[in-house]
């Protein structure tokens, strides 16, 4: 960075995103401060797995210099996509290939499980994900309890942050890793998260392969999808043989209080969900009445697509505070740990000025979201339609 005085760089959230920012930027020796909503790293649960892509995540891993610990906890047997019906039929069983590089075929099912399928994306859970970031940075690179109120422009490329707590800071750059609902967004862009019409009501089976020996075998070493009639299930394999189920509605963003439902009911809720599935096979119902966890209402928000904003010298955004989208994308942490990766390389090797390193970013990471947040929004639109276990399915096993 050609600068007489090092900038002062506040990153606001500690995602993934702007956890690699902040790493990749200490590896070249320039200081970043990460602030973060949450009272400590474990302060809440971090949510399901990822598969890291060669080209967006794992790039970002070997950016920072993590990537022979990601591959230490990362799981490639967790790639396996099993595809199952209504009745409970499996329609498509993909695993990861053998070491012998054959291609096996399921007689029961009549689908082939493709031994040579690509290799390059292993599984690794949020949470494992985000231990190894925050352990790879220096001592008080993150500063917990610290709620951002509001974004207060000072001089050209000048900032304020303040602070739920009352305390301030100032910053030369502000970058904005603060996720959906962002509040450096709110300096930038007048766009706000708009409901896809899909919600997840997401719950949990613990200890799976031996307090639910079937729903284990059911979804197999990686997710398992369910998907038809607007309604379906999603069910990934976590490490710790925990299995994360998402049961998925294309339904009103008030679907419980429009029925009168008590979220804190599990009983009700339950009842709820079975009476959406009904006809459905026995044992998906199961992933509903056998949860050890509870059940947690998620509705699906994504970003106006494209979304984007007129340059702000001392202002940017990665992550889902750019460009927030269905999960079916399959790339949302992977594109924001890509997005903080590129913005740091840019500031580590700029021969101008800051800003000018963070228009080049922008410049390169608006349009790639668009297209990332386009095939989002297709792709949530067909796993949530009336035949959208005939597309599912067709898109499975299309040649790619």
């Amino acid at each position: 960075m050609n600068a007489s005085t090092p900038p002062r760089i506040a990153i606001i959230g500690a995602g993934p995103g702007g956890l690699v920012c902040a790493r990749v930027l200490q590896r070249h020796g320039i200081c970043a401060t990460v602030y973060d909503r949450d009272a400590s790293r474990s302060a809440r649960d971090q949510g399901g797995t990822l598969d890291m892509h060669p080209e967006s995540g794992q790039k970002a891993l070997r950016e920072a210099g993590l990537f022979d610990e990601f591959t230490a906890s990362a799981r490639p047997e967790g790639q396996q996509m099993r595809l199952v019906g209504r009745d409970g039929r499996v329609l498509f069983d993909m695993t990861p290939p053998a070491a012998d590089g054959e291609t096996d075929a399921d007689a029961d099912t009549g689908t082939a499980t493709d031994a040579g399928a690509d290799m390059g994306s292993p599984e690794i859970d949020r949470g494992q994900l985000r231990d190894l970031l925050l352990d790879s940075l220096h001592r008080d690179t993150v500063r917990w309890s610290s709620k951002l109120a509001h974004v207060e422009p000072l001089t050209v490329g000048v900032h304020r942050l303040h602070f739920a707590d009352g305390t301030t800071t100032d910053a030369d750059l502000v970058i904005g890793a603060d996720g959906a609902w962002s509040t450096v967004r709110r300096r930038l862009s007048d766009a706000t998260p708009v409901y896809t019409g899909v919600t997840f009501v997401e719950t949990g089976l613990d200890d799976a392969d031996i307090r639910h020996p079937e729903l284990a075998a059911l979804t197999g070493d990686g997710t398992m999808m369910a998907l038809d009639d607007n309604r379906g299930f999603i069910a990934q394999r976590n490490s710790h043989r925990h299995v994360r189920v998402y049961v998925g509605m294309r339904t009103g963003e008030d679907w419980h209080r429009d029925a009168g439902l008590d979220l804190s009911d599990e009983v009700a809720v339950r009842e709820a969900l079975l009476k959406e599935f009904t006809g459905w096979s026995p044992d998906l119902l199961r992933f509903i009445t056998d949860t050890d966890t509870g059940y947690v209402n998620r509705p699906l928000y994504a970003l106006p697509v494209p979304h984007a904003w007129t340059h702000t010298p001392g202002l940017t955004l990665l992550g889902d505070a750019a460009h927030l989208m269905s999960p079916f994308s399959g790339m949302g942490a992977n594109l924001a740990m890509l997005d903080g990766a590129d913005l740091a390389r840019g500031l580590v090797d700029a021969t101008t000025t800051t800003d000018d390193a963070v228009r080049a970013y922008e410049e390169l990471m608006l349009p790639r979201s668009a297209a990332a947040a386009e095939g989002a929004a297709e792709g949530i639109a067909g796993a949530f339609a009336p035949d959208s276990a005939a597309q599912t399915l067709a898109h499975m096993t299309r040649p790619h």
